[in-house]
């Protein structure tokens, strides 16, 4: 069979949480699946349609946010270095009631699309209003994502009327229940201080009935248990355990104010855990105990937030301030190495991502997410582990990104989005919002 897509002499990482690297790979797609990926020497296929020609790249497997609100591109840079209650109440909610719908959704979706495929991200999971809007820019894009609603007990864009919120969720999980291969759609409760518990109690419900994951921030700040109106525990996730909703479905985000009990209780109910560093260190909300974590048996994934809260959808920075922040945290400098930062970023975030076969290696019959990153450079000279990917790496090195066997990145170039119509349109709708 004749690839669609052929990359040769390639210094291939197929694992990115090993330390294998093959000097000169080679990697073979055909349609949405990798038929080939090993040496060189051993691929007796033919010629592909298409040939990419890898010397001097690195090609490996495309990197998985599991956290961040695409729209919020629009609200980057709008309210630095405040406190998260202040950053929220009187900057953030105050700029999504009057400028967050459907254009807004959709546009600055496309622009972190394009942000996020550009630095080497080919899966994401985005939790917001508007949600289909996303869903839809998304699929435009060609990028890989769980599209998750969001649910909220004030009046939000999109759902004027609290009472609404989870009739709105279940329309959003009808509309893309099946559509379309690269959107899982999901629900995101905003978290236990913005949803009571009977809201929670009943997304919950409504997640298990449609068979998808609810997304919720969950302990992001010390204080978080005592802005919840009903508390029936001591502990946010202790609170959400006594409503009966933590499962391996249920995915909490932050994580940062956990105790002992909080995670056994999270390995227990094998609840994933996504942990955004530059975004709790930008807001000082506190950071994760990664290694207590992990230690625990917590599975543990990687998301850079939103871009408001960041303000990069870079996962190379993201890696590198995880990596780093935890040896300090810790005054270890080896609470987390590299390659375990690297697995958290592609094959344990496919697994909390939950898309059918989706492995996050190079493998035969695995779908092809693959990217491609410039070697040629001072920063990634000389290239003696893949280490130097958590720590030396930018977004700014990935040449070429396949999704799902579609070339969305060739040499630099977006191929499935008009960079220059979205930023016209984002400089506008930019330009209506007050600093």
């Amino acid at each position: 069979m004749k690839p669609d897509i052929l990359i040769t002499d390639t210094l291939l990482l197929p694992d990115a949480g090993r330390d294998l690297l093959i000097p000169n790979g080679c990697v073979a797609v055909t349609a949405d699946r990798i038929l080939y990926a090993g040496p060189m020497e051993k691929y007796s296929g033919p010629q592909g349609k298409h040939t990419i020609d890898g010397r001097g790249l690195l090609t490996m497997p495309g990197l998985i946010n599991l956290h961040g609100h695409a729209p919020m591109t629009l609200f980057r840079g709008l309210a630095d270095d405040l406190e998260l209650s202040d950053w929220l109440n009187n900057h953030i909610f105050p700029a999504e009631a009057g400028h967050v719908n459907p254009e807004m959704a959709y546009w600055c979706s496309t622009l972190a699309a394009a942000e996020m495929i550009l630095s080497g991200t080919t899966t994401t999971a985005d939790g917001y209003f508007f949600e289909t809007e996303v869903a839809r820019a998304f699929a435009d894009a060609g990028l890989r994502a769980v599209a998750a609603q969001g649910i909220i007990d004030f009046p939000a864009p999109g759902v004027t009327d609290p009472k609404k919120n989870i009739g709105a969720a279940a329309s959003f999980l009808d509309t893309w229940q099946g559509k379309n291969p690269l959107i899982k759609p999901a629900l995101f409760a905003h978290s236990p201080y913005t949803c009571s518990n009977e809201t929670l109690r009943r997304a919950k419900q409504l997640a298990r009935e449609q068979n998808v994951p609810l997304y919720i921030h969950a302990a992001e700040t010390k204080q978080e248990i005592s802005m919840i109106v009903e508390p029936l525990a001591p502990t946010p996730i202790q609170h959400l355990e006594k409503l009966g909703i933590l499962d391996m479905d249920t995915i909490c985000v932050h994580c940062a104010w956990v105790d002992d009990n909080d995670m056994e209780i999270l390995a227990d109910r094998q609840s994933p855990v996504i942990i955004c560093p530059q975004s709790n260190l930008k807001l000082a909300s506190g950071m994760a105990d990664l290694p207590r974590m992990l230690a625990k048996g917590v599975r543990v994934g990687l998301g850079t937030d939103g871009c408001a809260s960041n303000n990069s959808l870079d996962m190379f920075r993201e890696m590198d301030t995880c990596a780093k922040v935890q040896k300090l945290h810790q005054l270890d400098p080896v609470a987390v190495p590299a390659n375990k930062i690297l697995a958290m970023a592609t094959s344990d975030g496919a697994a909390i991502g939950g898309f059918a076969d989706h492995s996050g290696n190079l493998a035969p019959g695995r779908p092809a997410d693959i990217i491609l990153l410039d070697l040629q450079q001072p920063h990634l000279t000389p290239f003696y582990t893949p280490d130097l990917l958590v720590y030396a790496a930018s977004g700014a090195d990935v040449r070429t990104v396949i999704i799902n066997g579609r070339l969305v990145l060739a040499e630099g170039r977006l191929q499935t989005i008009d960079m220059g119509a979205v930023l016209k349109r984002i400089r506008t709708m930019a330009a209506t919002v007050q600093v």
